[in-house]
């Protein structure tokens, strides 16, 4: 559910960023597809979460900032009661928008747009499910953001919880599974 990488730059002052997908939602529990819908966590994912802020409570972290979707600001408030922290709403660390898709199961969206989501699931960026968002205009948001983040932070250790999107626009040479913690250096981040 976590992962790191540090933002270097020219005055060698370092930002380190620990990325932490929210815990499973409500919607992940059913196997609906999100997007920008604003679900609850699951119980199993509350779990989730609280071991994380078990394991996560003695490690320093200056700043915690969060997608403003609720499954990701759950997930944040019970990191930040572990850490004494308040979370911060952040916008542009929303999942991929998408659009028509939203609410609905894999099978669904195979029935009504087979041929998209083949290109979809084929990793086309400039994919968009119907009426949602393309995985570029998603990368150039949350890089924007995270770049204003590195620097507004600038030598602290900041904490973003966000969703699976946003962590793959961030290191998207780096493979992803649910649940395990990744580490990739600021190279492969491209912002």
């Amino acid at each position: 559910m976590a992962g790191r990488w540090n933002a270097r730059h020219v005055n060698q002052d370092s930002t380190e960023l620990l990325l932490i997908r929210h815990g499973e939602s409500t919607w992940n529990e059913l196997g609906l597809w999100q997007g920008h819908e604003d679900v609850p966590l699951s119980t199993r994912g509350r779990s989730q979460v609280n071991t994380l802020a078990t394991e996560i409570a003695d490690e320093r972290v200056d700043v915690l900032i969060s997608s403003d979707l609720r499954r990701a600001m759950e997930t944040a408030r019970i990191l930040g009661r572990a850490l004494g922290l308040d979370p911060m709403a952040e916008p542009a660390l929303r999942e991929l928008d998408l659009g028509e898709w939203s609410g609905l199961d894999r099978s669904q969206i195979a029935a009504r747009w087979p041929d998209l989501l083949q290109v979809f699931d084929g990793g086309d960026p400039e994919a968009r499910p119907a009426g949602g968002e393309t995985r570029s205009e998603l990368a150039v948001r949350v890089r924007g953001a995270v770049s204003k983040i590195v620097e507004e932070h600038s030598g602290l250790r900041v904490a973003l919880v966000a969703h699976f999107g946003v962590i793959e626009a961030l290191l998207p040479d780096v493979w992803l599974e649910n649940a395990e913690l990744r580490r990739a250096k600021a190279s492969q981040l491209r912002l």
